[in-house]
């Protein structure tokens, strides 16, 4: 009976509508003939009667049917425009109340598909920027080496000839150890760059440790430092005295500090200062090397980091990549790091924190 009686479609309120209406017309026209008044006051009564049953009829029909085509056309609009913060709001069970039902479904996975659609274009464009610095780098990085293999095989060629054409056993000698000296940069070179490579790209990770960090640097300043012969500058040096602990990876750390007093060492002036410190604020270690002698150009102090990057006015010859490999195992880290000028030279440093 409930499903025989059921108004669920829209063909069945238009019907029940229009029998309610005729039903509804015909009753207050025999009523109005009826009533023991004039003709025309019982005319007139019956037709304020049809009028607001047409009204009522514009109603129902409009909240029925012109409602529910205005939301769902309203929708279909957004839709088009790709707006979809708005859904279909018809509650009622028959085909419209169906069909807005779809279009919210619709709505949704094309809004899901966008959003997929979206970010896998934001995936392509990193992907695609990526690849284009990953080449970047490639083109550079084969200038580069070829521009530095050019010198040390330009030697070796040059001293290969040399033994060829000469005759005296010491020169041959002399000749024979340049040629390996010139070797060993090279190889030292490539070994460098690939570990600096490997580093950038994720290739390796690093493998943290606790250990003391004080003993850590005595022991790397001692064998850099203290135990070498024919040293041409003043030390100074700041270390606590008591054991400081921290948790990073150990081999990476030596590579960090042995690069920092290597270009200390190259940079400080003759009979300078070269001052290495250790010192604990705020629960953070900070390694600090100072070498007296010339200034960075504050321009440049931003460059000095990059691969490859020399000064032309120093007068050693380096590989460019002894900072590199400093910031890029300090940045994995999240360590701050950095250089800055002093009056007399200029500072390099790092901190990390302190465990206990």
């Amino acid at each position: 009976m409930k499903e025989r009686f059921s108004l669920r479609t829209v063909r069945k309120k238009i019907i029940m509508i229009s029998k309610i209406a005729g039903i509804a017309l015909m009753l207050s026209y025999l009523i109005s003939t009826r009533l023991p008044l004039e003709k025309d006051i019982s005319f007139l009564l019956w037709v304020i009667f049809v009028i607001l049953l047409i009204m009522l009829i514009d109603y129902l029909l409009g909240r029925f049917i012109s409602d529910p085509i205005d939301n769902i056309c309203e929708m279909a609009h957004r839709a088009a425009e790709l707006d979809f913060s708005l859904p279909c709001t018809i509650a009622s069970k028959d085909e419209f109340g169906e069909l807005a039902d779809n279009l919210n479904k619709m709505s949704e996975n094309l809004q899901e598909a966008l959003e997929k659609l979206e970010k896998a274009n934001i995936r392509l464009e990193k992907d695609v920027l990526r690849e284009r610095k990953l080449l970047r780098e490639r083109k550079e990085l084969t200038d580069h080496l070829s521009h530095e293999m050019k010198t040390p095989i330009g030697v070796i060629r040059a001293y290969a000839e040399g033994i060829q054409d000469e005759t005296d056993g010491e020169k041959r000698q002399k000749f024979t150890e340049v040629i390996i000296s010139e070797t060993e940069r090279m190889s030292t070179l490539i070994e460098t760059l690939l570990d600096l490579s490997a580093l950038e790209n994720g290739a390796v990770s690093l493998v943290p440790e606790r250990f003391d960090f004080v003993e850590f640097v005595e022991t790397i300043a001692g064998r850099l430092l203290i135990d070498m012969p024919d040293t041409d500058f003043a030390l100074q040096y700041e270390l606590p005295e008591h054991k400081v602990f921290v948790y990073t990876d150990k081999q990476r750390m030596e590579q960090v500090i042995d690069n920092l007093i290597i270009n200390a060492k190259k940079n400080v002036l003759p009979k300078g200062i070269l001052r290495l410190s250790l010192t604990e604020q705020d629960n953070m270690l900070h390694f600090s090397i100072y070498n007296q002698g010339a200034s960075i150009p504050p321009e440049k102090l931003p460059k000095i980091w990059e691969k490859f990057y020399r000064d032309k006015n120093v007068k050693y010859n380096g590989s460019g990549l002894g900072l590199a490999i400093v910031a890029q195992i300090l940045s994995m880290q999240n360590l701050e790091y950095g250089a800055e000028n002093l009056t007399d030279g200029a500072r390099f440093f790092f901190s990390i924190p302190i465990i206990s």
